[in-house]
């Protein structure tokens, strides 16, 4: 039997299989689900303990607080096929244009505004390299300046609310979604504010790497180049204000506001003469498949975490890190480096459903705030988004970078990024009250 080499060299054996598969290109969800079920039968000498696994999967498919993720996936796409990210975009670079490094500093709080609106990192990096990413270029930015401050700022939807990770964590974590919110904006607002000090220092020591807009071009705006400006910059402020309005003004619930969110820009998009049938289809395919893959994802990681508690494995961990005779920061520290590590390799919804079941309750048990973990994880996963050799962020840039930047040169460009982020996190460990004190 399985069972008779211990929980040790299962856990070992488990973790190591996942390794291999993945190496070998098996999609996260179908390895998972794969072990889980070879783990079973080896372990119990049959698969009927699945069935006591049922249930949580069930739980996870049909949870309420789910149904926020494709509504908020569906809206960040139509904000994507409409143009309102895009021109938002070039209405916010006409207003930062005049600083040095300015185009650069807008295009971090337009990441923000687009963070805010949809909280998918995917189409803000595509968004901002398409359209924030050549203009810098063409004006003259430093490249690494360039490329670091779009890919930083589209992974900033991990941060802000109403992040999807966020979502996430509050499901396999079974914690107040609302709170997880809350808690997350001061730290993602810090976070953008040290973005924007670094660029601001950068451009004031090196002028060269942020040269303002030619003032030819300024000067010849129209009175109705202003207005539109105007529009273009009112309407998604609108959206954010509706979407996190309804939320904090206790009008909505997180689910709620996702669907409120939604019909906000589709309002918005026909008042454009931006919406189409061919958008709509092309939204909701986008949309299904983004929701499939977390769904199956999903599903393979509470098989086999299941399986793996029901062996033993939860109590096994949670003595190897408990019983170890350290302080309980010591043991957070030991947390973050492991997330840090798995983050260079695996993908932030695996990462979630994996190890936020064994990790959330050996938090509470060291008199830590789970929803103050919760910010942790999201700031690692920011990390894990930038870093190499699987950084996604890096890999979406790529798709739609200029002939002759390769992810190597992305890769040397985020550095100084992701400093700044293991800052914000040294940050909250050390201070918990920098997410906590919204919620006193």
């Amino acid at each position: 039997m399985f069972s008779d080499i211990g929980i040790g060299y299962a856990t070992i054996l488990i973790f190591g299989s996942m390794i291999v598969f993945l190496v070998l290109g098996m999609p996260l969800g179908f390895l998972t689900g794969f072990i889980a079920v070879a783990a079973a039968y080896l372990w119990f000498g049959d698969t009927n303990v699945l069935s006591m696994v049922g249930g949580r999967i069930v739980d996870f498919t049909t949870s309420y607080a789910f149904v926020a993720v494709p509504m908020y996936v569906l809206m960040a796409s139509l904000l994507d096929k409409t143009g309102i990210a895009k021109d938002l975009y070039n209405a916010m670079r006409i207003v930062g244009g005049r600083l040095p490094g300015g185009v650069a500093l807008q295009s971090m709080l337009v990441a923000v505004v687009l963070a805010a609106m949809s909280g998918i990192i995917g189409g803000e990096t595509v968004l901002l390299g398409m359209v924030a990413l050549p203009q810098m270029l063409r004006l003259g930015y430093n490249q690494n300046l360039a490329i670091g401050t779009c890919v930083a700022g589209g992974a900033l939807g991990t941060m802000v609310p109403p992040s999807i990770v966020l979502i996430v964590y509050g499901l396999s974590a079974n914690v107040s979604v609302g709170d997880l919110f809350l808690a997350a904006v001061p730290p993602a607002l810090l976070l953008a504010g040290l973005y924007m000090t670094y660029i601001l220092v950068l451009c004031w020591w090196k002028p060269s790497y942020g040269p303002p807009m030619k003032s030819e071009e300024l000067a010849q705006l129209t009175r109705a180049d202003y207005i539109r400006i105007a529009r273009d910059i009112a309407i998604p402020g609108m959206l954010v204000l509706w979407v996190l309005g309804s939320i904090y003004g206790g009008i909505a619930s997180v689910t709620e506001s996702a669907c409120v969110g939604v019909a906000a820009v589709l309002l918005a998009a026909a008042y454009r003469r931006e919406l189409s049938i061919g958008i709509v289809y092309d939204t909701l395919k986008h949309t299904m498949r983004t929701v499939g893959m977390i769904i199956w994802v999903g599903i393979g990681a509470t098989m086999i975490i299941g399986v793996y508690n029901l062996m033993g494995g939860d109590k096994f961990v949670q003595q190897l890190i408990i019983g170890q005779d350290v302080q309980p920061v010591v043991v957070i520290l030991i947390m973050m480096g492991i997330l840090l590590i798995l983050g260079c390799f695996l993908d932030w919804i695996g990462i979630a459903l994996l190890c936020m079941p064994i990790f959330v309750p050996i938090v509470v048990k060291l008199g830590y705030d789970p929803i103050w973990f919760g910010v942790l994880f999201c700031i690692n996963m920011q990390v894990a988004f930038l870093t190499p050799p699987f950084g996604s962020a890096a890999f979406y840039l790529k798709s739609v970078a200029p002939p002759g930047i390769e992810l190597t040169h992305i890769f040397r460009a985020v550095w100084p990024f992701i400093f700044i982020q293991l800052t914000v996190l040294a940050i909250l460990v050390a201070f918990p009250d920098v997410a906590l004190f919204v919620l006193k």
